[in-house]
């Protein structure tokens, strides 16, 4: 089971201190716990996000003792994508509980490597319920077995670990293989280029015509002699 060291934080604390000493603020609840403002180290947090997950309980210690928990949801900064809070939501280890659990694709489908058809994940995860610790971090799907079209792998040809049970519906459709579709290229029509030389040769006959009407000299009337 993945654990974590923990300190209770103060809530009037400002965050700005607390991350600058390469911590970041962190809050547990349920499972009839008060809900508690602690600190972790930034960096051991970082490393059981990656390892735990949201679907792998965790074990907060604590100078009062420790908590079992989930990692619920973590905030991160919009430019640097780093954690920058987390929330845990405490559990009872005695009783089963529901998780979505994220899919992991292996393999390659052979409908894809002869080119025959394309391959469409349908759901990236899917909801189990098991006691906290028979959770898995994530389920493995094999794709290797989709050759032909239309062939498809639904949530029943998942493996679960023993003490899994799927919620999400054995027949839902997990990922699928579908025909190719070629893309038409738009048809530009042929340019009439006599068209535009007739074009440009009117015009020029048009500013000739212009320019000679200009050079014509004006002839002036000669008065009557009286």
């Amino acid at each position: 089971m993945f654990a974590i060291k923990a300190k209770s934080r103060v809530g009037g604390q400002k965050l700005e201190i607390l991350r600058k000493a390469g911590d970041i603020p962190a809050v547990f609840y349920g499972a009839g716990k008060q809900t508690t403002h602690i600190a972790l180290s930034k960096v051991e947090f970082k490393k059981i996000w990656r390892d735990a997950g949201e679907s792998s309980a965790v074990k907060i210690e604590m100078p009062e003792g420790t908590v079992d928990a989930l990692i619920h949801e973590v905030q991160v900064d919009p430019v640097t994508s780093e954690p920058i809070h987390a929330d845990f939501l405490a559990i009872d280890m005695k009783k089963k509980i529901h998780v979505k659990v994220p899919l992991v694709f292996e393999g390659i489908a052979g409908a894809v490597k002869s080119g025959i058809g394309n391959l469409v994940k349908v759901l990236h995860e899917i909801e189990v319920e098991a006691l906290p610790a028979d959770l898995p971090h994530d389920l493995t799907v094999d794709i290797s077995s989709l050759n032909a079209l239309e062939d498809s792998i639904i949530v029943s040809n998942i493996k679960l670990p023993a003490g899994v049970v799927a919620i999400t519906a054995g027949t839902d459709v997990v990922a699928s293989i579908i025909a190719q579709v070629e893309e038409k290229e738009e048809e530009v029509a042929p340019v009439d280029l006599s068209a535009i030389e007739v074009e440009k040769k009117g015009k020029k006959e048009e500013e000739g015509e212009a320019g000679a009407e200009a050079a014509v000299p004006v002839k002036e009337e000669k008065s009557e002699k009286k």
